[in-house]
């Protein structure tokens, strides 16, 4: 899939995951901004193993430091796309937040979840393209849904922008106005 597309099923994951939470968790308005930033981070992270991804262009010298890391992560789909580096990503991105969070105060922790959110998305967003992700990386088998790779759509093609782009946007808009108490209610009292 396209980065915009990634974006959008990362916001929308969210959105699944946030009306169907039993309770609404407190947080100040940055850990808020913060953990919307990092859903959709999380949402474009597994392509950084592509040069051209729109991950590396959201960063000053991004492209630049592209052509260092994408040669070493050995090119798209492949570790970043599997669940070793489901993983990895999980754990160093932890690691990485716990450092900041001794000099940014925070929620660490929810931002490391819309983070990871974003990031299980894209994963599951690439599955039913016609590449495929290697979930079992490094065994080089793509697994897409459903299995049969004839059935797949390709990225970028009519199939995402006329069919799962629109989808989502009306899934997340239904899942948002039918919650819209809840919506409202973390806006009032949660977001302090």
């Amino acid at each position: 899939m396209t980065g915009r597309s990634h974006d959008l099923a990362a916001f929308t994951a969210l959105t699944i995951i946030f009306v169907a939470m039993p309770t609404l968790p407190t947080m100040s308005f940055a850990t808020a901004v913060t953990a919307f930033g990092a859903n959709f981070i999380g949402g474009l992270f597994p392509d950084i193993d592509q040069k051209t991804s729109d991950f590396w262009d959201n960063f000053r010298l991004g492209p630049f430091i592209a052509k260092v890391i994408c040669p070493a992560l050995g090119g798209h789909r492949n570790v970043s796309h599997s669940l070793l580096g489901l993983v990895l990503i999980g754990i160093g991105s932890k690691v990485f937040l716990q450092l900041l969070s001794a000099i940014v105060l925070i929620d660490m922790e929810i931002v490391w979840n819309a983070f990871m959110i974003g990031v299980v998305s894209h994963i599951l967003t690439d599955l039913p393209t016609k590449a495929g992700v290697p979930l079992l990386w490094p065994l080089q088998w793509n697994m897409g849904i459903p299995p049969i790779r004839a059935l797949r759509f390709e990225s970028g093609e009519f199939v995402e922008n006329f069919i799962a782009v629109p989808g989502m946007l009306l899934l997340t808009g239904w899942l948002l106005y039918s919650n819209q108490s809840r919506v409202l209610e973390f806006f009032q009292a949660y977001l302090k």
